[in-house]
């Protein structure tokens, strides 16, 4: 994420709700039945996101939209795997009301609970281990949540986009970072819209009045980074030089970033110099012209709002290996995100493509901060539930090219690379990223990690200004 407030030096807070599965609950109580998929699978921010009970493999979605009266209809068929007994288990949904479950082809009995519950109880219980499938039909008028999911456009469409949740308000899912699937969706809208989302568009079809468009994903994908815009966009197509198609596309009052977006195959390029091959099979952006606070790594294709700028796509497109390729295991995690997607836009693009003296940018930077209590009084890891989206822009930089000068360009860059390359597809922490980096040198790193990451206070001068950044 590239938050517009983030350059005002605030967060983005968004909050979960805590919340228990009906019919197997006593208040907010849960039973202690092992054959009931227990709500949240411990994250400590939300912890009531998700479900231990299965792991979803993959989401077929069917959608309808009609922008003039905002109903959106939607049966989400969920490929799923018990991870244990279940006779109920929850999805995370907040979207439109639900007319029907089913499991195995089975009616089930299912209710809303909470912000963002949906309980479900099999007619039949589930063995664990054994693949089952979830079908969840449903239709209403979708609610406008700006910033936090689904999002009404100017002119009438709509987007999905947020962080660390924005799925659940326009179809069901096991919501976290955990449990990552691939996905497909079909929308079918009037004629005069137009439609895009991740990955690579299958099918684009005209019947009369009406229009389906089909999008697949087939790298597994975090829920928040799923997306679906709807608008009467113009369309960029550009092709790498490896041959993996590029497709961006704008909204009316965004058409004139398509210079800016021109510019995506040297983005991409650069990046993989720095952190390996591109990890996906299609790329592109979608540029709203809503007045959105960030723009948003989803992924394939960043949406990005109307200030958007060159940095930004940067840094978006840096997480396509920082945050959606390697994903983080909890939220306190989210160095691992912004921290390498903000250096990256920040100092090694400026540093590398335009000739800045980067180094000279970090000690002025730590000057004019140093003596600021509330610059350093979050921190870097676990900074803490509605607090993930504020210092790792502004921190996180800092931190790693102070690392990088005490490790030395010849191990930190191999280094980082490695790293996310052998987390392709999968999720990673911050300890065992600090674990791993121990093992790059005979360095005792302890106590410079603590003092970047777990402390509020500024580092001490020697890992303030370690190697070279000494000298200046």
């Amino acid at each position: 994420m590239h938050n517009r407030m983030r350059r005002l030096a605030a967060g983005l807070l968004l909050v979960g709700a805590t919340v228990s599965p009906a019919p197997v609950t006593v208040g907010a109580q849960v039973l202690d039945d092992p054959a009931v998929g227990t709500p949240g699978l411990g994250d400590p921010y939300y912890p009531d996101d998700g479900n231990s009970g299965y792991r979803v493999e993959h989401y077929d979605l069917t959608l309808g939209y009609d922008p003039p009266n905002r109903q959106l209809t939607g049966t989400a068929r969920l490929s799923a795997i018990a991870a244990q007994p279940l006779r109920a288990f929850d999805l995370d949904f907040s979207g439109p009301e639900v007319h029907a479950v089913a499991v195995n082809g089975r009616p089930a009995l299912f209710e809303r609970t909470g912000a963002h519950k949906l309980a479900v109880t099999p007619l039949l219980p589930l063995l664990p281990g054994l693949p089952f499938t979830i079908v969840v039909d449903y239709a209403g008028q979708a609610t406008d949540t700006p910033d936090s999911g689904w999002t009404v456009s100017a002119d009438g469409g709509a987007f999905a986009a947020g962080e660390p949740h924005s799925a659940a308000t326009w179809y069901p899912l096991n919501d976290t970072p955990l449990d990552k699937a691939t996905f497909e969706v079909r929308v079918t809208v009037p004629q005069e819209w137009e439609v895009v989302s991740n990955g690579l568009r299958t099918r684009d079809v005209s019947d009369g009045a009406r229009r389906t468009v089909e999008w697949r994903l087939r790298d597994p994908v975090a829920g928040y980074l799923t997306t679906v815009a709807i608008d009467h966009f113009d369309f960029l197509e550009q092709r790498r030089a490896d041959g993996t198609p590029l497709f961006s596309a704008f909204a009316p009052q965004a058409v004139s970033r398509r210079e800016l977006e021109k510019r995506l195959p040297e983005v991409l390029d650069f990046l993989e110099t720095l952190y390996g091959p591109y990890p996906f099979e299609a790329g592109g952006g979608i540029y709203v012209d809503t007045d959105l606070q960030f723009s948003l790594e989803t992924q394939t294709r960043p949406i990005y709002a109307p200030w958007s700028d060159l940095n930004t796509v940067v840094h978006e497109n840096t997480h396509q290996w920082w945050g959606d390729s390697m994903s983080v295991r909890q939220w306190s995690d989210i160095c691992l995100n912004e921290c390498f997607a903000s250096y990256t836009a920040d100092y090694l693009w400026p540093e590398r493509k335009e000739g800045k003296d980067v180094d000279a940018m970090y000690r002025e930077t730590v000057d004019k901060n140093r003596a600021d209590p509330d610059f350093w009084s979050v921190p870097l890891q676990n900074p803490g539930a509605g607090k993930e989206f504020t210092v790792v822009y502004t921190r996180g930089p800092l931190f790693l090219h102070a690392l990088r000068h005490l490790l030395g360009d010849a191990v930190f860059f191999p280094a980082v690379s490695r790293f996310v390359q052998a987390h392709r597809y999968g999720n990673a922490a911050m300890p065992e990223f600090r674990a791993y980096l121990q093992t790059l040198t005979s360095m005792d790193l302890r106590e410079f990690l603590a003092a970047w990451l777990d402390e509020t206070t500024p580092p001490p001068d020697g890992d303030l200004f370690p190697g070279t950044l000494s000298l200046g």
